[in-house]
């Protein structure tokens, strides 16, 4: 066995007697600093071991999320009425789907963005519109010429006024013109608007009483309304709520839907108009009118990951529009790509690393609206790049999965009717961010380090500092040394 003189003589620290130690003032001021310093030196390297440290890597994109791209959108058009606001969406591989319904919803809205109703259903997408045969046969006027003069007087007579807004330039209005006036007369003779007075046909000329067509927000030519009176009358100067028509516009589909309208009232009846309907043929074809000229859209699509466009604009398969008179100013209240992220793992996110998310909706709370100073038929274009960003945790799990776009806006005068459009490019590169786990051995290293190493430097300089003062006494007592 080993003596403990033996064990003792490998003592790395052996140890002075207190009584042969001698204690300055230099040297604890020096030991107090030498402390101070351990401390700080500490906390800072603690808190560079509890920050989470990451890498990012530029690699080709994984497409772990599938071949589509989901794009959520929240976007009011003040001046694109409901009716006819159409979602697009088409690319560069020949996609082209036009008209979305299924995952879009309208609200219709004033001027100032705010809802005027409930949700604006557009009905089922209608089937091609059957007109009359067009023959040269002696033309009949048998609707009533109104005007923004006689509108009022007309609506509150008769029980049932049925309006075609037509526009004489219009393709489709002249299709429709032989069709309405032939219905109109056989309307007013078997109903004698002086003797029975349940209903009316009556035109209006846009271009000529534009202030007429604007306050019931027409913007396709031709748009057949049903006024009925007392109907949910409204304060605003006696306007009353009304449908749209958008069935056949022959003459034997109109006749048929004019006399549904009628039979629901009798004939001695002067009371309001009944509310219920016996229309069964013209279920699909009538469908609320838009209160107010603007519509908010909502919802999402998804599209294929390839340069594409999502456009909307007003569209009709049988009525025409006035390009001069569109207007497709919009707010965005979001537009965003991919997955919907919860705002506790963004902010979560935004904690690990504070750059990223800046630019995952650029687009929020952005406005786009043309004054008309700079003209008419002007399209506002969007050109969006799209990067997709992966934040990878120590444990391997995918924190989150986010598209950022950059945006660039531009306003451009067209001889088509003007559209908002989107045009979407994903860049086929990906950013993959990585958390890197900080190792606990390297940290004991590093406070091992400091305290070491402070209190050696602090022992030379107090050695220092020791015998440069006892020079300073010999000097001063004229010893030689």
């Amino acid at each position: 066995m080993f003596s403990t003189s033996k064990i003792k003589s490998v003592d790395f620290y052996r140890k002075i007697p207190r009584d042969l130690t001698e204690a300055s003032l230099s040297g604890a001021g020096l030991s107090l600093v030498a402390a101070l310093s351990m401390m700080f030196l500490f906390g800072m390297e603690l808190s560079n071991y509890l920050t989470v440290s990451t890498s990012t890597a530029v690699i080709v994109d994984k497409s772990s999320d599938g071949d589509f791209l989901r794009i959520d959108f929240n976007i009011s058009f003040p001046a694109l009425s409901c009716e006819f606001a159409s979602v697009d969406v088409s690319d560069i591989l020949g996609t082209n789907r036009l008209n979305i319904t299924k995952t879009i919803r309208k609200f219709s809205i004033d001027p100032d963005l705010r809802p005027t109703g409930a949700e604006f259903h557009s009905g089922p997408i209608s089937h091609h519109i059957k007109h009359g045969d067009e023959v040269d046969e002696e033309p009949v006027d048998g609707s009533v010429p109104l005007t923004a003069q006689n509108f009022d007087t007309y609506s509150h007579i008769h029980q049932i006024l049925v309006v075609n807004f037509f526009a004489p330039w219009c393709y489709w209005s002249n299709r429709l013109k032989p069709a309405w006036e032939k219905t109109a007369k056989t309307i007013r003779e078997r109903y004698d608007p002086e003797l029975d007075g349940r209903i009316l046909l009556g035109k209006v000329d846009c271009t000529q009483e534009p202030d007429l067509c604007r306050r019931h927000h027409i913007q396709g030519y031709p748009s057949i309304r049903i006024f009925r009176k007392g109907s949910d009358v409204r304060d605003d100067h006696g306007h009353h709520d009304h449908e749209s028509y958008h069935g056949d516009r022959d003459e034997d589909s109109l006749v048929k839907t004019m006399e549904a309208l009628v039979a629901a009232i009798p004939v001695e009846s002067q009371k309001l108009a009944l509310e219920g309907k016996s229309e069964n043929m013209t279920q699909n074809a009538k469908r609320p009118a838009p209160l107010t000229g603007g519509c908010r859209i909502e919802g999402y699509v998804r599209v294929k990951k390839v340069p594409g466009n999502l456009i909307i604009s007003a569209r009709s398969g049988a009525h025409s529009f006035d390009s001069t008179q569109m207007n497709m100013s919009h707010v965005i209240s979001n537009l965003s790509f991919g997955r919907k992220i919860a705002p506790r793992v963004m902010s979560d996110v935004k904690r690990l690393i504070p750059y990223l998310g800046g630019s995952h909706d650029r687009l929020n709370g952005r406005s786009f609206i043309n004054h008309r100073d700079l003209g008419a038929n002007v399209t506002i274009e969007h050109y969006l790049q799209i990067v997709k960003t992966e934040v990878i945790t120590r444990g391997s799990h995918k924190l989150v999965e986010e598209y950022e776009y950059t945006a660039h806006s531009s306003l451009a005068q067209s001889v088509y009717v003007p559209v908002t459009k989107f045009h979407f490019e994903l860049s086929p590169m990906q950013v993959l961010i990585t958390e890197n786990p900080k190792s606990f051995s390297h940290f004991i290293t590093n406070v091992c380090a400091i305290i070491g190493g402070v209190f050696t430097v602090a022992g030379i300089l107090d050695s220092i500092l020791h015998n440069t003062i006892r020079m300073m006494k010999k000097v001063e007592l004229g010893k030689n040394f």
